[in-house]
């Protein structure tokens, strides 16, 4: 376990209520342990911005989340991290990293993306509309198998230790096939980390950070998203009575 990823509580958080079972992600409530731990994570957040060089007072937010934890020692602290990527492909070693290991297959990804640049590149230089056309079906049909093959290798596991990759899991929803950028949101990629790592998962919450869209306010608490995030919460959290936590014991007892 990367111990950096790990953060403490600063707050007192003595008389704190903890939950004894997992919130359930798709609602709204957000218990009070978790809105501490959002709260300290924003300051992080406001701090370490300033070396991403963007400024999210005024540019696009992201959406963040926080999962508060308990450590075998039975004390809590709790893992943090961006949905998707960070502004600009900035780097932070305190977020918990993406599920999916872009060296999987000797840098398969980076190789096949470079491959579509290049395409796009022939596309601009190119003034022939029948090598437009052909050029354009290369990189849709390309495209398509390195969409297949990345669904193929997001790989996640559930309380009992299974795992399944995101093509396995969506086809019993209804859905049938993943969405673009399934499993980069920050629920996911936080519970994936608490299993691997034996951290029971007390609490879960995602906030929008930054300027407001349409659909997003700065420093509101948002349930997870159903198209992409909820066949694969339901497949980890095995769609457990709602999060019975009995299941959770594993992550403590063993």
């Amino acid at each position: 376990m990367d111990e950096q990823l790990i953060f403490n509580f600063t707050t007192d958080i003595s008389r704190v209520s903890i939950p004894e079972k997992l919130n359930n992600p798709f609602e709204v409530d957000v218990p009070n342990i978790s809105k501490i731990a959002a709260k300290e994570f924003q300051n992080f957040i406001a701090s370490e911005s300033q070396k991403w060089e963007y400024d999210f007072r005024v540019q696009k937010g992201k959406m963040f989340g926080v999962l508060v934890v308990q450590q075998k020692d039975n004390t809590y602290s709790y893992l943090g991290t961006v949905s998707g990527k960070l502004p600009g492909n900035a780097k932070c070693n305190k977020f918990v990293p993406s599920v999916f290991d872009d060296s999987t297959d000797d840098f398969f990804i980076n190789k096949k993306m470079t491959e579509l640049t290049e395409i796009g590149r022939d596309i601009k230089n190119t003034n022939h509309p029948p090598e437009i056309i052909s050029l354009k079906e290369k990189r849709k049909q390309k495209s398509i198998v390195l969409q297949q093959w990345l669904f193929e290798n997001y790989n996640f596991l559930n309380l009992s230790g299974k795992e399944q990759n995101l093509l396995e899991i969506f086809k019993r929803s209804s859905n049938g096939m993943p969405p673009s950028a399934a499993g980069e949101c920050a629920a996911p990629k936080l519970l994936q980390y608490a299993i691997q790592h034996q951290l029971k998962p007390i609490a879960l919450t995602e906030f929008w950070w930054g300027s407001s869209i349409k659909e997003k306010t700065h420093n509101v608490f948002y349930p997870a998203c159903k198209n992409k995030c909820r066949p694969i919460l339901e497949y980890m959290l095995e769609d457990r009575e709602l999060f019975n936590s009995r299941r959770m014991s594993r992550f403590i007892n063993e």
